[in-house]
């Protein structure tokens, strides 16, 4: 690909160095479980997402199931959630016991509609996760006042970083939920060399827990006060997350330059639409997405001249073979069912060179004729 969806190489071409010394100075300590690399990074992503607390685990899926078993819900409980988000969301909340509930998006965002939300919740629900997708908030504080006191999670897997004003002020993704949660995936925003995974939280009752869980249930070796499991942030993922922590507020404000420049660069196209960003909201690009007409076509054309995309996501999960026992049919959630047929990301990550930006621009311009 002269232009691929993502080239972590180009990144790590100019991190190289503090990356590695952060390593070494692991590996010459030869301490790799949890310790101070790990709270060092738990307090700056604390300070980053204006939280009390920030608590490490092995990766992004964990920190949503933590999540849940912090707030004790299990067999016999709903928790609900959107379809048009990555598997784990809803994989998740099946693999706790409990059952998934889905809720159409909103149109321009993608983002769980807070307005659906009523209709979907019943006596058995005990939670709802809202996702970030695509590095912009959902709307947290309708999200809170439709879940009418019940617990929120807010999926911030793809959105380290972004904000949203609410009553006039900035709040940062995680910081108004029960629960946030974020993914340390190679290829979001702040990536780790491997997976990583935090949970932050402004309950000093729920960090304790959370704490106790991913250590397989106690906080004092070879004493359990319940089961939990093993999910701990390794020391290694910590410290290359460190290094790499002060770079993304920068990589953030690139992410959204080339998005503007894409923005500028597309306006006026028949049948293709650029992304919506709230108002409210400051997105941090993990994703450039667009709605487009022909849109296995124009993947196709990409892809024949060297220029790299992905479709998130090509198939609802109300709809996927496993969630079958949920009884959802085609048509149940149409906003869902359009996204799916109608996305396509673009590269946007901080890296990209004016000549790479415009050999992506001519390529989508080319293929609708501009």
């Amino acid at each position: 690909m002269s232009v691929p969806l993502l080239d972590l190489r180009a990144q790590h071409a100019t991190i190289r160095d503090s990356v590695v010394a952060a390593m070494m100075k692991v590996v010459d300590d030869q301490a790799f479980i949890l310790g101070e690399p790990v709270e060092r990074l738990e307090r700056a992503v604390a300070e980053l997402s204006q939280t009390t607390h920030a608590i490490g685990c092995a990766n992004g899926t964990d920190a949503i199931l933590l999540a849940m078993r912090a707030l004790d819900i299990g067999h016999g409980d709903e928790v609900v959630t959107t379809p048009f988000t990555f598997f784990a969301t809803a994989g998740a909340i099946h693999n706790v016991g409990a059952k998934p509930v889905f809720t159409d998006i909103d149109a321009e965002s993608f983002n769980i509609d807070p307005a659906a939300l009523g209709a979907a919740i019943k006596p058995a629900t005990k939670a709802v996760i809202a996702v970030d997708l695509f590095g912009q908030m959902a709307a947290i504080e309708r999200v809170v006042e439709a879940a009418a006191g019940l617990p929120v999670i807010e999926d911030a897997a793809q959105s380290i970083g972004a904000r949203r004003r609410v009553g006039g002020k900035w709040v940062m993704a995680g910081a108004a939920a029960t629960i946030g949660t974020f993914s340390f995936f190679p290829s979001k925003n702040l990536g780790g060399y491997g997976d990583g995974g935090m949970m932050v939280t402004q309950d000093d009752t729920l960090a304790t827990r959370l704490k106790r869980l991913r250590v397989h249930g106690g906080m004092k070796t070879y004493f359990h006060e319940e089961v939990g499991y093993n999910s701990r942030l390794d020391a290694l993922q910590a410290a290359v997350l460190g290094a790499k922590l002060e770079r993304l507020e920068s990589w953030s404000a690139a992410r959204r330059r080339n998005a503007a420049y894409y923005d500028a660069a597309f306006a006026g196209i028949d049948g293709l639409q650029t992304p919506c960003i709230d108002a409210a909201n400051e997105s941090i690009y993990n994703q450039y997405t667009l709605r487009v007409a022909r849109r296995d076509e124009l993947q196709a054309h990409l892809k024949s001249i060297g220029i790299g995309s992905s479709v998130y996501y090509p198939l609802s999960l109300h709809l996927q073979p496993c969630f079958g026992y949920l009884g959802y049919r085609e048509g149940a959630f149409p906003e869902s069912e359009r996204a799916s047929r109608e996305v396509i990301s673009l590269p946007v990550y901080p890296e990209l060179t004016e000549t790479q930006l415009d050999e992506v621009v001519e390529g989508v311009r080319g293929f609708y004729g501009r």
